[in-house]
């Protein structure tokens, strides 16, 4: 098997380099894989220079035939060992309005994976986005990051997005096509309240723009549609997420591209050291599938 997985992974890296980097060998245990592979099958699966690596048309033909099998045994493998971990019940999923619709595909690949398992999600808001994880009501929640908690783990990135000001329709930002964020200087955001980690709310909502003007913070707001009311009612301006374009519509709000706006990364957290096996289970499916754009 550790061949057999040398040998896929070289023929998907074609770099010796990088495939002893990846499965944690030293390059002459991949090159020594790969050359009794050759001497048992008797004709070269690779073809070296000193610039390039490539597959011959017998290495080809050999990797058609080792990949599928390869993944089944290790679909077969993991299923097993999850079966065995005894995973079951409902992963209860913390997230924020309709982002949680963005996991939907990992959502149904898990329920197919593990049948014994379900996925629960529960709205969760801005202004108390941990409550819920350390009480264990919650067993995982989709959070932007970074989360520097010292009892909260940050796990996998699982999506990407940009962001976008919203405005009230009469704003004189409301007309351009993208605003930047040295345009926020002056403005009024809504105060998130001081129970908030101030790096956690500065990377959505910073107090300051990168040339140091203030931005203002002004009515309290604690859920995503409260901040829609105020903008609306022209009381303040506020930074959100892009889904918001695809999700959301507001007779009283605009939404205008921040075009420099660093991207949000939203990952999933946990409190303590490790999931329950049915989360640890779900961020285990997400590694697989990596961090996704989030669809506008």
């Amino acid at each position: 098997m550790r061949e057999i997985e040398i040998f896929l992974t070289l023929a998907e890296e074609l770099h010796f380099g990088r495939t002893a980097e990846r499965l944690h060998v030293s390059q002459a245990r991949v090159s020594q894989a790969i050359k009794a592979q050759e001497r048992r099958i008797g004709a070269a699966l690779f073809e070296r220079s000193s610039r390039v690596v490539t597959l011959t048309a017998l290495g080809e033909q050999l990797h058609d035939g080792l990949r599928v099998g390869y993944e089944t045994i290790q679909q077969s493998l993991r299923e097993v060992t999850e079966a065995a971990r005894g995973v079951s019940g409902t992963v209860r999923l913390g997230v924020m309005g309709a982002i949680g619709h963005e996991l939907r595909d990992v959502t149904a690949r898990f329920r197919s994976r593990f049948p014994a398992c379900d996925v629960a999600l529960q709205e969760i808001h801005f202004s108390d986005p941990f409550s819920a994880l350390r009480s264990g009501e919650l067993d995982l929640a989709l959070l932007w990051r970074p989360v520097r908690e010292p009892d909260l783990v940050e796990g996998p990135v699982v999506l990407t997005e940009g962001r976008v000001l919203a405005v009230s329709p009469q704003h004189e930002l409301a007309a351009r096509t993208s605003v930047s964020m040295e345009d926020f200087a002056g403005r009024v955001f809504v105060d998130p309240g001081s129970d908030l980690p101030d790096d956690w709310v500065a990377s959505m909502a910073p107090a300051s723009t990168q040339d140091g003007r203030s931005i203002l913070r002004g009515p309290r707001a604690t859920t995503f549609h409260e901040i829609l009311t105020l903008v609306a009612a022209g009381e303040c301006v506020s930074p959100l997420n892009e889904h918001v374009l695809r999700y959301y519509a507001h007779p009283g709000v605009v939404f205008v591209p921040v075009h420099d706006a660093p991207p949000t990364e939203w990952a999933l957290v946990w409190h303590g050291d490790e999931p329950v096996p049915r989360a640890r289970a779900f961020v285990d499916l997400l590694r697989e599938r990596g961090p996704a754009a989030v669809a506008v």
